[in-house]
């Protein structure tokens, strides 16, 4: 249900963004970038955290890492990850499918500036071989996203 939950979202949303669903997988910010014709930077990660009990999540350029300190001064704790199961049960996406879009509940999502560089990015769509090209403004404006500078 997990990438119909996606399609649903766009479709109530954002008609005008089709979900793409390719052949190949595109569960690695590799596989997705040659998937999908672009630079590993333009793919739109999605990392799924706790800041103490909640979970958040940070959708950041592909090649970018979390950098702990920048987490720490910002919410006042280290990063914690979720685990593949937790993940799952708080997204309803696998691992690999991971996005902001077409959630079950409502999750604080943080978009890292790291993406403000391209005019299109290509985040997952709710599975492993699903994504949708959107402009970073258009993604957070969608999501209600909040910019923060959360990556190396």
């Amino acid at each position: 249900m997990s990438l119909q939950s996606v399609k649903d979202f766009f479709s109530r949303h954002a008609p005008e963004i089709a979900v793409i669903e390719t052949e190949a997988s595109s569960a690695t910010v590799a596989l997705a970038a040659e998937a999908h014709g672009v630079e590993p930077d333009q793919i739109a990660k999605t990392i799924c955290l706790r800041i103490g009990t909640e979970p958040v999540l940070v959708v950041a350029a592909g090649t970018k890492r979390l950098d702990n300190r920048k987490f720490k001064d910002r919410f006042g704790v280290k990063p914690r990850m979720l685990d593949a199961e937790e993940v799952l049960a708080t997204t309803s996406h696998p691992v690999g499918g991971v996005c902001p879009f077409g959630l079950p509940s409502p999750i604080k999502i943080f978009c890292d500036v790291s993406l403000q560089v391209f005019d299109e990015v290509v985040p997952a769509a709710g599975a492993t071989n699903a994504a949708v090209r959107i402009a970073p403004q258009r993604l957070t404006a969608l999501t209600g996203a909040e910019w923060a500078d959360l990556c190396q």
